[in-house]
């Protein structure tokens, strides 16, 4: 059973470039019309680290300016940041912002946090070096695409959220199973009725999801274009400089980050080639596709959720229409 708040959260998901940001900061301008206040808690993996900006398309100072944000350059690239550790923020930050008679608006792409949030999760089992070991031997051998075919045969769900390259995630799906004989995907459901949004108070969680593919994937381009005019190569180019990153980080692997690290890879093996930037672009903007696809079937298995087509012209006075309805209703059950 959902807690009713007088200071109700309203939730706003969706894949890469559908528009959540302008949306969020648009209700947040409807609120305050309304005498209302409101806070943004990013719900996004990649926005938590420092010093990655253009390539997480972080929230301009304008932006940033125009509500109190939060969970945004929280911790180093170095560091990692679970879903446990999301709701438990997550839950404090709500005390805090209604504290301040302000209504919390949950904001972001990161599915997994969001079904978190939904449902709870179960304490993980703590790492094994040994089953990891043994992990990194296999992979030597096969490949991480094989380790992908094996985990979909063990556990399917996080297979299919999962790309066949993302080694970090696969080990650590490939570990749970071998330490404690069940998948992943089931300690992603909670003990309790009741999930931590329930508790929170969370009136409504809407979607924004695009009825033609089509739009999204220009969207997708044009803003990775954008990024790389605003120097997102010499970004990564000054992470790699730090000399402490690597590719096995949670924070290089992130969509973007990935790509342009591998082509400055190949750029420093062989400095008379010029970079490789039409390889970048080309890679860069597929793999936020497969990112923007695998958002998008999490999003459908949220029976939960209120969809709203990103791709029409009246999406945003459609979903802040929607979303005051849904305040106003919580305000006054």
């Amino acid at each position: 059973m959902t807690v009713r708040h007088p200071l109700p959260c309203i939730a706003i998901a969706g894949p890469t470039a559908s528009g959540k940001t302008a949306a969020a900061l648009a209700l947040v301008q409807r609120l305050a019309e309304r005498g209302q206040k409101a806070e943004i808690i990013s719900v996004d993996s990649a926005l938590v680290y420092k010093g990655m900006d253009i390539g997480t398309a972080k929230p301009t100072t304008a932006e940033l300016a125009a509500a109190p944000h939060h969970l945004i350059d929280i911790i180093d690239p170095l560091q990692s940041y679970s879903a446990a550790e999301f709701v438990r923020d997550t839950q404090k930050l709500v005390e805090e912002i209604r504290a301040r008679s302000a209504i919390p608006l949950l904001v972001g792409g990161t599915m997994l946090y969001f079904k978190a949030l939904m449902d709870g999760i179960d304490e993980m089992p703590a790492a094994d070096p040994a089953v990891r070991t043994l992990l990194d031997a296999q992979a030597a051998e096969l490949g991480w695409p094989a380790m992908h075919t094996k985990l979909a045969e063990v556990d399917p769900v996080t297979a299919a959220r999962l790309a066949p390259a993302d080694s970090q995630r696969i080990q650590r799906a490939l570990e749970v199973w071998h330490v404690s004989g069940k998948p992943l995907s089931s300690f992603h459901t909670s003990k309790n009725k009741t999930g931590p949004a329930e508790q929170m108070g969370l009136a409504a969680l809407f979607s924004l999801e695009p009825t033609d593919r089509k739009w999204l994937h220009e969207r997708i381009a044009q803003r990775f274009d954008l990024m790389l005019e605003q120097g997102f190569v010499d970004e990564v180019r000054q992470l790699r400089a730090r000399g402490d990153l690597h590719l096995d980080l949670p924070s290089m692997r992130c969509v973007g980050y990935r790509q342009a690290w591998e082509v400055l890879d190949a750029y420093d093996a062989d400095p008379s080639k010029p970079l490789d930037m039409a390889g970048l672009r080309e890679r860069g903007i597929a793999a936020t596709r497969q990112l923007a696809k695998r958002q998008i079937t999490w999003l459908r298995s949220m029976p939960q959720r209120h969809a709203v087509a990103c791709d029409d012209p009246n999406a945003q006075q459609q979903l802040l229409g929607a979303a005051i309805a849904a305040i106003d209703q919580a305000q006054q059950a």
